[in-house]
Formats: structure tokens, C-alpha cells, sequence
């Protein structure tokens, strides 16, 4: 895991933005398509702007969401509403959101992903997001959805006021790259049990044995990475 600390969220951002590019044009370069998938939150959205103004070859690529909030596909919460600056510049085939309306939304977006990717379910790229809790994508401290290590995707228990549904471990770890944006003083423990304390959190998990980048605003960073 490598940690690249920026003086501000706009510049981790920025960055983060950068290495994601560059990592679905090779993607496409390599193999002729590229498949990404995108976490939810309130971190990310500057980080998207800023992708959606890169030049990547957004024909030849997928889009996956990594989580969802189980709501109606117009209500302010829905993750996949922060993803159309991006939606928008891929062919409408290439567009996944969940299908959070179903109650099978697992297995079907499970089925959709392999589809795409194979089975097992391999993403060229993931983005995440790190909670002050130790989650990540929607997988939260002690909720059975952690465990499951059979599926693709699964559902996750009421977090934040919404069920939700999420990729699984096994999922986000064989992804062939992972980036993560984290902002805030509020993630800097996390982040701390993530990078250097051997954390059992979930984002510590997902973590382990991926190869991922971690791009940080220097309130998160810990102190011997300022």
C-alpha cells in the first residue's frame, strides 16, 4: 500500500482523479476496455468532476458503482447521482448503477458483473473511501455483509439511516487496482489502524494484499507522514 499525503482535499482530489486515469487508458491500451468502480459519500464528488474533464477513452469503459443507498432513484441520497458527470461520457451499455429498487439487486448486479468482468469478478480499477469508523464502500463494522465471502455483492443492514448494497471483500481485494480518497481530521485513527497498526477494521481488510494507493489531505495523514 502506498500513502501520497496532499496539503488540501482539492489536491488529493486532484490526484487521485490523475492515477485514475491513467489507469483506465492503460487498461483500454492493454486490453480494449476498462472497467471502474465508484464509491459513494461526500469525499469523491471533486475528485469526479475533475475525471470527467480528463482525457480517457470513456468509449471503452465500464461503469460500476462499489455501494448504493437503497433509495428511489430521484432521491439527493443516491450515490449513482454524484456518478453522472462520468455516466454521461460512457456509451448507455456501459452505465451499471444498482438496482436498488429489487430485492434480488444482489444476485442480479452480481450476474451483470460478470458479465462484464469474468467470474471471479476482476474491476480493473476501485475507487474507496474510508469512514472514521473503519468502513469502507458500505461495508461497516460487524455487519454480517463482511463476512460473505461467497458472493460478488451483498446486502448490507440499515448504516447511516439506509439498508445498502455493496461489493463484497473478496471483490474489492482481487480488483487489479485500488484508490482510495481520504479527507479529514476525522479519518485520521482510521486511517492510522489502516496503514501502520495492523487494524482488523473493514477498510483495513480491504486493503490487505491489494495494490492500492492511498491519496490523503494532510488532516488525515497520520503525523509521521505530514
Amino acid at each position: 500500500m502506498y500513502l501520497d499525503v496532499y496539503p488540501t482535499p482539492s489536491a488529493a482530489a486532484h490526484a487521485a482523479a490523475a492515477e485514475i486515469a491513467q489507469l483506465l487508458a492503460a487498461a483500454v491500451a492493454t486490453r480494449g476496455t476498462s472497467t471502474i468502480a465508484l464509491s459513494g459519500g461526500n469525499t469523491p464528488g471533486p475528485m469526479v468532476r475533475q475525471l470527467a474533464n480528463l482525457p480517457v477513452p470513456w468509449e471503452n469503459v465500464h461503469l460500476f458503482q462499489v455501494d448504493e443507498r437503497a433509495v428511489p432513484s430521484d432521491d439527493p441520497a443516491r450515490n449513482w447521482t454524484q456518478l453522472l458527470p462520468l455516466a454521461n461520457l460512457v456509451p448507455r451499455a456501459h452505465r451499471h448503477p444498482m438496482p436498488v429498487e429489487v430485492d434480488d439487486a444482489d444476485t442480479s448486479y452480481a450476474k451483470e458483473l460478470a458479465e462484464v468482468t469474468g467470474r471471479p469478478v476482476v474491476l480493473d480499477v476501485v475507487h474507496l473511501g474510508l469512514g472514521a469508523d473503519g468502513h469502507t464502500a458500505s461495508l461497516v463494522p460487524d455487519d454480517p455483509a463482511i463476512d460473505d465471502v461467497g458472493q460478488a455483492v451483498s446486502w448490507v443492514n440499515i448504516y447511516g439511516g439506509h439498508r445498502r448494497l455493496s461489493l463484497t471483500l473478496p471483490v474489492l481485494t482481487r480488483a487489479r487496482h485500488q484508490v482510495w480518497l481520504v479527507a479529514g481530521a476525522d479519518k485520521a485513527a482510521a486511517l492510522k489502524g489502516m496503514t501502520q497498526d495492523r487494524s482488523l477494521s473493514p477498510a483495513a481488510r480491504a486493503a490487505s494484499g491489494a495494490s492500492a494507493t492511498v491519496f490523503a489531505d494532510v488532516a488525515a495523514a497520520p503525523t509521521d507522514q505530514t
